[in-house]
């Protein structure tokens, strides 16, 4: 009896809290599929009226929209592969035993913590203006043209902004799994005369592929939101235009909030199913 009235008193004492995570999360997406049912142009308030699930219809069948589509996967997969394929030898470089390795860690991780619209003002003003940035001097010294690279190589540009920022992550994660790597595996592989290449593929890669699996499900989910980076470079375009900056034009350019409200729930629809299979596959991988 006394369990029991233990157990309510604490489901009482959390309820408030639960109630306004529940009601944080769905108030916004409500409304947000209410207006998406609505013409509804910010500029002309007194024409507003139901119009069921054309605006889907319409944002699914905007020549926009499969170029925002495309772009999206193109930065996510990109990213992807950079940021774990280096990630992995950033890790196995930080696993090693150097002079000051919790100075080279720290350095390794901040990037990480600076803020999108920080980390693209940077890239795009000090690193890859191409009069006064970094990459602009190296190329003059050694006798090259500086390249232009928002005008030249725009989602070349925005997929190294991106991975730059994430690249930390996914060394902290995989540094993490690395160094719960067995010694005795270690020791018995230098004793068998093991070679660093079949170490690497044979018992370093399947230990951290778990690792490396939360690692993906956690940056796509996070990749497939991205914004400030483009806005800030390259303020969308053909080439740079994702899906979350389709959204953005609808709302601000156009006025148009039933569209975008349509627009920005087909976004969380895609973004739900890439995690469900995602998930699906880290699950597998934690039961093999």
């Amino acid at each position: 009896m006394a369990t029991q009235q233990t157990a309510t008193a604490g489901r009482l004492l959390v309820a408030p809290s639960v109630i306004l995570l529940f009601l944080w999360m769905i108030v916004p997406l409500v409304m947000t599929i209410y207006f998406s049912s609505l013409h509804f142009i910010l500029t002309d308030p007194d024409s507003r009226s139901f119009i069921g699930l054309q605006n889907y219809i319409d944002f699914l069948s905007d020549p926009d929209f499969l170029g925002a589509l495309r772009n999206t996967l193109i930065l996510v997969g990109s990213v992807l592969v950079i940021s774990v394929v280096g990630g992995i030898f950033v890790a196995l470089l930080m696993d090693q035993q150097i002079y000051g390795q919790s100075i080279v860690r720290l350095m390794v991780i901040a990037p990480f913590f600076v803020m999108p619209t920080v980390s693209a003002l940077i890239w795009k003003n000090m690193l890859m203006n191409p009069v006064s940035g970094l990459f602009a001097w190296i190329a003059q010294s050694v006798g090259l043209t500086p390249i232009d690279w928002f005008t030249n190589a725009p989602m070349l540009s925005v997929i190294l902004i991106v991975s730059w920022q994430w690249l930390p992550f996914a060394s902290l994660i995989l540094l993490t799994a690395l160094q719960s790597l067995d010694e005795e595996q270690k020791e018995a592989a230098a004793l068998d005369g093991v070679g660093a290449i079949p170490f690497f593929f044979y018992i370093v890669l399947p230990h951290i592929a778990r690792a490396m699996t939360v690692v993906i499900l956690i940056e796509t989910i996070f990749l497939l939101s991205v914004f400030a980076e483009i806005y800030v470079t390259t303020n969308g375009g053909p080439s740079t235009t994702n899906i979350p900056f389709l959204v953005y034009e609808l709302a601000q350019h156009s006025y148009d909030v039933g569209g975008a409200s349509a627009g920005g729930i087909v976004a969380v629809v895609l973004a739900n199913i890439v995690a469900y299979f995602l998930v699906r596959i880290v699950g597998k991988n934690l039961e093999s």
